[in-house]
């Protein structure tokens, strides 16, 4: 019984030597070419977290090449949107309820696009930025 008691023993005092060494191993313990024995404990560094902005949509520039007067604003048309002057002399894009008053305008005068003046005072677009005309452009 002694023998199986000594043996087990054994075993118990080898696993426990061989899991402290293995731990040691893989713990960072290292040894140094001139043999000196130590420990480093690893670092962990993160790498920082990457911010990726939104794309940002860049409006294509509106400014009217003519505008007519309806009788309470200046209203140009590009392509088939309409805008009016607003504060500041800046071409904004006009509401339904400009519409609706610029159309019934527009059936008592439906040849304003031949009388239209040509744009070559209000040039802000709805930024302020001024705006070249587009058969000026290089």
């Amino acid at each position: 019984m002694k023998s199986m008691y000594r043996t087990t023993e054994c075993l118990r005092v080898g696993i426990l030597t061989l899991a402290a060494g293995g731990l040691a191993l893989v713990s960072g313990c290292v040894v140094q070419p001139n043999g000196q024995v130590g420990v480093y404990l690893p670092t962990v560094a993160f790498a920082p977290a990457v911010v990726v902005a939104p794309a940002v949509e860049v409006a294509p520039v509106m400014v009217p090449e003519a505008y007519t007067w309806d009788g309470v604003e200046y209203v140009g048309l590009v392509g088939n949107q309409y805008f009016y002057l607003g504060p500041g002399n800046v071409w904004l894009v006009a509401g339904p309820d400009r519409l609706e008053r610029f159309h019934g305008w527009e059936r008592g005068h439906a040849d304003w696009r031949n009388h239209a003046t040509r744009n070559d005072r209000f040039r802000k677009d709805s930024h302020g930025h001024v705006q070249p005309r587009r058969d000026d452009k290089r």
